[in-house]
């Protein structure tokens, strides 16, 4: 019976453990787990667009990650290869972290500009809203201003029924003869006078607030001229106390005897000595509201000439 060599099983085991000691040294050149985890985080964070978003910190990691990939060529397994892929995976961590944050701030000043956007769109039509108010509201001003103007001056024109009306260059005219206002050489209205003022002032109320209302007081040419100016003062300012009771708005009201001056007619005939004894309204709008200007010898408003020496009245004047 043949038996083995011990030597020769010596040498058996000896060569098998050689081989095992081969096969790993050649199973260990594969990447370490960190390198792995760094190639897999790196490509998630090229996926999720962080290139876009943080350029440099991709750039520092794939710098990483190159050293790393240096190192397992040239020493796979290494501690030096695990630890460089380490520092690539945490690098391309704080990359995807960055670029969320970055992307937040972007969608943050994209809403903050939208919000912006709507707030000035707001603004706008919120101003063209207002604008087209006001310019309603001027138009309906203007209307009813323009509306106001025709009643005042159909009023006035009303009046023809009573008086004269002429539209001359210092303001509406209405003209009331004397003898029907008063009785001779008197100073107190008549009562055919109260009713033709009822009617005056009637008009008088519709006319602007600013209207300037001037009564002015004539004579003929009987009597001294310092009688004529007394007595014509006291039958002006008769009309305007009257029409002031009647509702007119005394702030728009004066008066002002002219007494024998301005005739409309002759003094030689009757006739014309009685068209010279009348009251005049001078009706007037100032062109300048906030400076209204004044006629040649107005006084200003709610001024009275000195009328309280009464004079005896004289005939026919």
């Amino acid at each position: 019976m043949n038996q083995r060599c011990p030597i020769d099983a010596t040498r058996s085991a000896l060569g098998l453990s050689a081989l095992m000691i081969l096969a790993g040294a050649c199973g260990s050149s594969g990447p370490t787990k960190q390198l792995v985890d760094a190639r897999e985080t790196m490509q998630v964070a090229k996926a999720s667009g962080t290139e876009q978003v943080a350029p440099n910190r991709m750039q520092d990691a794939q710098a990483a990650l190159d050293q790393a990939e240096r190192a397992h060529k040239d020493e796979p397994g290494s501690n030096t290869e695990a630890n460089l892929a380490y520092v690539a995976k945490r690098k391309a961590q704080i990359a995807m972290a960055s670029g969320k944050i970055v992307t937040s701030m972007h969608k943050e000043a994209q809403l903050n500009d939208q919000y912006h956007a709507r707030l000035e769109q707001s603004q706008s039509q919120q101003q063209q809203l207002r604008a087209q108010a006001l310019e309603r509201q001027r138009q309906q001003a203007a209307q009813a201003s323009q509306n106001a103007d025709a009643r005042a001056a159909d009023a006035l024109e009303s009046l023809n029924e009573v008086a004269t009306v002429k539209h001359q260059q210092k303001g509406t005219v209405i003209t009331l003869l004397d003898a029907a206002l008063f009785k001779t050489g008197g100073d107190t209205l008549s009562n055919d006078a109260r009713e033709s003022l009822d009617k005056v002032a009637a008009a008088l109320e519709q006319q602007p607030k600013d209207t300037q209302i001037r009564i002015e007081g004539y004579t003929d040419a009987s009597g001294s001229t310092a009688s004529n100016e007394t007595l014509s003062q006291r039958r002006a300012d008769a009309v305007r106390d009257y029409l002031e009771q009647r509702g007119v708005e005394g702030s728009m009201l004066e008066s002002i005897g002219r007494g024998e001056s301005n005739p409309v007619a002759s003094n030689a005939t009757d006739d014309g000595r009685a068209s010279n004894r009348r009251a005049e309204i001078v009706v007037k709008v100032p062109e300048n509201e906030t400076s209204p200007g004044m006629q040649p010898g107005m006084q200003p408003k709610n001024s009275r000439p000195n009328s309280s020496a009464k004079t005896p009245p004289e005939p026919q004047k």
